[in-house]
């Protein structure tokens, strides 16, 4: 299962970020984000306690059988092990971090996930990759910038990375083309204003949107 999900992630390129909505509003983002297009969820848990982590599990599992065959759906902030043993109770896909773990990255591995921890420096980045991560979220991509991950990328081929922050219409393809396996993308994609208003329609049109900047215009066959 690992390894379909990894080359699932590095074909579909675009991972839609979801944060502070709960089951119902999240199926509702992603009905409309699939609709676009958008194969790649991240659910991600709430460390200041707002939405409880209980409850983010909840939605997870929700999504997992709701959108099965058709969305991969992944666990996001996963900060410890605490973190780690709930999303993958609850069947998430794949364990994204802003932090490298070593005790995550390998109970994931174990699980039979995909393990995606972040870091922001090469020596970050090396380590994270040497514990055993299948992918590193480089964030936050907003301030570092698209010529950090290219400088990245020229010690470092052989680590897939994934840009989180700051990614948008105008800059996916550059960050794509300078050698990122994916991007996370938050607020700019998965809106929750528009989701609260029911005008999941915007959403769907947004998701194409990127989907074609990703694509260098051209529409995803």
């Amino acid at each position: 299962m690992k390894n379909e999900i990894t080359a699932k992630i590095k074909e579909e390129k675009i991972i839609a970020i979801i944060r502070h909505l709960g089951a119902k509003d999240a199926e509702a983002l992603c009905g409309a984000l699939y609709k676009g297009g958008i194969r790649l969820a991240e659910i991600t848990f709430d460390p200041a306690g707002t939405i409880p982590a209980e409850e983010t599990a909840k939605t997870i599992s929700v999504l997992r059988d709701k959108f099965a065959g058709k969305m991969l759906i992944g666990a996001g902030t996963v900060l410890d092990m605490d973190y780690a043993r709930i999303a993958i109770g609850a069947g998430a896909e794949f364990i994204i971090s802003p932090n490298t773990d070593p005790d995550v990255i390998r109970y994931t591995k174990e699980c039979g996930r995909v393990s995606i921890p972040g870091a922001m420096t090469p020596t970050e980045v090396v380590s994270a990759y040497r514990a055993g991560a299948d992918f590193v979220k480089v964030f936050p991509s907003d301030t570092l910038g698209l010529k950090f991950i290219k400088a990245l990328r020229a010690p470092l081929p052989h680590i897939p990375l994934i840009p989180t922050g700051g990614i948008n219409t105008g800059n996916i393809a550059d960050f794509l083309s300078a050698g990122a396996a994916a991007v996370g993308i938050g607020s700019n994609l998965s809106r929750n204003d528009l989701v609260k208003a029911g005008r999941l329609d915007e959403i769907t049109a947004l998701a194409e949107e990127y989907l074609r900047a990703a694509n260098g215009g051209a529409a995803k066959c």
